[in-house]
C-alpha cells in the first residue's frame, strides 16, 4: 500500500520504511513551538519533571503573541517566565514585543519551517505549516514539555482525505471562502484525526498566503493536520527564507484516502460562517440584513500582507459606518512595515479604523476588541464558538478580508460587489 505525504514524513522521522493508519510511532521533531499562554504550562511541567537541559537551542521557539503587549499583571508574569526560561537555556528563536508577530504568520516568514519537517506546537493552529509541505500539528503543553526536553513525540498515524484543487478563484473570492466552503461541506468533525491533503492542477493558482490560510483552518474540520503538495509556489516562497536542508515528500500514486473531493475554485463564492461553528457557512444568496458592531481584520488566518492589501482595496476612499468599530491587525512587524510603506495604514486611519501592533488579541477574546453582551462582529479569524471574542451572548461571523472590510463600510454583513 502506498503512503500519503503525511505518512511518509512521519515514517521518515520515526526511522521506518513504512507506516499504516492507526500505528503508533515515536518521531523526531524539527521544531517545537509555544506561545505566552501555553509555554508557561510546559515550563512548569519541565521543571516538575526535573529536566535540566533542552534538546536543541535552535529547534525550540517561543512567540509572545496572545496577550501582548501585556494586557494585565498575569499576562506580564507569563511572558516574564517565558523570557527567563529562554534566556536560561539559550533558546535562539524567542520573539517578544517589537520583534514578534502572530506565531503562525511569523515562523514561515522567518524560514523556521521547511518542506518535510515534523513540527509540534502548543497551539491548535500549528497545522498552518502544512502549507509548506511539512507535517505540523497542535499538541498540549505536556507534549511541548517532552518535545523541548527530548526532541521526540508520539504520534498515531492518521488516515487522509484528498482534496483535488482545480480551476481559479473568481474576483472577490478568496482562500478563506474555499476553506469555509470545505468545512461547511464536510463538517467540523469531517476530518477528525485525519490528514487533509491538498493537491491538483489548481494549486498553481493559490498563493502561499492562500495556502497558509487554508492549512490554518484544517483543525476546524477536526483534522490532525492539513498539508499541501510542494510545487514551484512553495519553492519560490522559501528560497530566500529557509537556509537549512530539507526534503520534499510526495504522496504515492497508490496512496489510500478515506475520501477524495474535487474542489473547483471557479465555483467558490464569498462565504460567511454564522455563529457558532465554522461549518455554518452561507453564501450571500442566503444572507439577509445582519447589522454589525465590529469588524476585525487580522489573525493567524488572515493577517498577512495580501489580506491587508485586500482590506485596503475596499476601504480606500471610504469610511466605516457610524457605530461600527474596525480593528486592523497586521500579523507581523514585517507586514506592518510593508503596509506602512505602501500607505495602507493611512488608508485605514482615514477610513476610521484602529490599527494595532501584531497580536492574537481579539481572536481568542483576549484583548484589543472584546465584544459586549449582544454585540456582533464579522472577523477574518478562524473560530466563532460561543464567547470566542467576548461575552457568551455575543456573535462572531467568519469571513474574508474583502467581506470584513465591506461589512465595516456598510454597517452590516456585506460583500464587496455591493460597493461597486
Amino acid at each position: 500500500m502506498g503512503m500519503t505525504m503525511t505518512q511518509k514524513i512521519l515514517a521518515a522521522h520515526a526511522g521506518l520504511d513504512e507506516v499504516k493508519p492507526g500505528q503508533l510511532v515515536m518521531a523526531d521533531l524539527d521544531l517545537v513551538l509555544g506561545n505566552d499562554v501555553t509555554s508557561p504550562v510546559a515550563i512548569n511541567e519541565f521543571n516538575k519533571a526535573g529536566f535540566d537541559s533542552i534538546f536543541s537551542q535552535d529547534k525550540i521557539t517561543m512567540v509572545m503573541d496572545h496577550f501582548t503587549p501585556n494586557k494585565d499583571i498575569k499576562a506580564a508574569g507569563q511572558c516574564k517566565q517565558c523570557r527567563e526560561f529562554a534566556g536560561k537555556y539559550g533558546i535562539k528563536n524567542y520573539f517578544d514585543v517589537g520583534d514578534m508577530g502572530i506565531e503562525h504568520a511569523l515562523l514561515p516568514e522567518k524560514g523556521l519551517v521547511a518542506p518535510g519537517d515534523c513540527v509540534i506546537g502548543a497551539d491548535s493552529h500549528t497545522c498552518t505549516y502544512g502549507a509548506l509541505g511539512a507535517f505540523s500539528t497542535g499538541v498540549g503543553s505536556t507534549d511541548m514539555c517532552a518535545g523541548m526536553a527530548k526532541g521526540k513525540d508520539w504520534f498515531r498515524i492518521p488516515s487522509a482525505i484528498k482534496f483535488n484543487i482545480i480551476g481559479k478563484l473568481p474576483k472577490w473570492s478568496t482562500a478563506k471562502d474555499v476553506i469555509l466552503h470545505i468545512i461547511t461541506m464536510i463538517g467540523v468533525d469531517g476530518a477528525l484525526y485525519k490528514s487533509m491533503e491538498f493537491s491538483g492542477p489548481g494549486l498553481k493558482n493559490l498563493t502561499m498566503e492562500d495556502r497558509l490560510c487554508m492549512a490554518n483552518m484544517a483543525i476546524e474540520a477536526g483534522a490532525k493536520n492539513g498539508i499541501f503538495a510542494v510545487d514551484e509556489v512553495t519553492l519560490d516562497y522559501i528560497k530566500d527564507k529557509v537556509t537549512k536542508e530539507y526534503k520534499i515528500f510526495e504522496a504515492d500514486e497508490d496512496a489510500e484516502y478515506d475520501e477524495v473531493y474535487d474542489i473547483d475554485l471557479s465555483q467558490i463564492k464569498p462565504t460567511v460562517a454564522f455563529p457558532h461553528l465554522p461549518e455554518n457557512g452561507r453564501t450571500f444568496d442566503e444572507i439577509g440584513n445582519i447589522p454589525i458592531d465590529q469588524a476585525v481584520i487580522g489573525s493567524c488566518t488572515n493577517g498577512r500582507i495580501e489580506d491587508i492589501r485586500a482590506a485596503a482595496e475596499i476601504l480606500k476612499g471610504r469610511h466605516i459606518a457610524e457605530g461600527v468599530r474596525c480593528i486592523v491587525i497586521p500579523a507581523t512587524q514585517k507586514v506592518y512595515l510593508t503596509a506602512m510603506k505602501e500607505g495602507l495604514l493611512e488608508i485605514f486611519i482615514n477610513a476610521g479604523c484602529a490599527v494595532s501592533t501584531p497580536t492574537c488579541g481579539p481572536c481568542l477574546g483576549g484583548h484589543m476588541g472584546i465584544l459586549a453582551k449582544g454585540e456582533r462582529a464579522v472577523a477574518t479569524t478562524n473560530r466563532n464558538f460561543v464567547g470566542r471574542m467576548g461575552h457568551p451572548e455575543s456573535e462572531v461571523y467568519l469571513a474574508s478580508p474583502y467581506v470584513a472590510a465591506a461589512s465595516a463600510v456598510m454597517g452590516r454583513i456585506a460583500q464587496p460587489s455591493e460597493l461597486d
